[in-house]
């Protein structure tokens, strides 16, 4: 893991990179911010993940969606604030078969300049 790269959450939870890094806010002019949202509901099965992928990437998302063993799924996202929250309320949509009956999210404070440069599924 001595690539890895971390995301701090206000919990204390760290999140491994292994996907690189994306230019810091600083350096891109833009503010840079990172959620965490568990969404709950019929989410698993439905290509929930996939869908929220796609909608990432078409934001500038980085990140990830996994399956929780508790049914939910977690989903992670880093980008611009204006594109973030977008994606947050996004979430509430999914799939087409999916039935979303929650999101909470929760902001996550980053380490300064570390970020995946991409939107993952797992």
């Amino acid at each position: 893991m001595a690539n890895a790269q971390k995301c701090l959450h206000r919990s204390e939870m760290d999140y491994d990179w292994r996907a690189g890094l994306i230019e810091p806010a600083s350096e891109r002019g833009a503010s840079v911010i990172c959620k965490k949202c568990v969404v709950g509901g019929r989410v698993q099965g439905v290509f929930y993940r996939a869908t929220a992928a796609q909608r990432a990437r078409e934001l500038g998302i980085a990140g990830h969606a996994k399956n929780l063993p508790d049914g939910r799924v977690e989903v992670l996202a880093i980008g611009d604030a204006g594109a973030v929250e977008t994606f947050v309320k996004w979430l509430w949509t999914g799939s087409s078969a999916s039935k979303v009956t929650s999101v909470e999210a929760t902001d996550v404070l980053l380490r300064e300049g570390q970020h995946p440069n991409r939107f993952t599924t797992g």
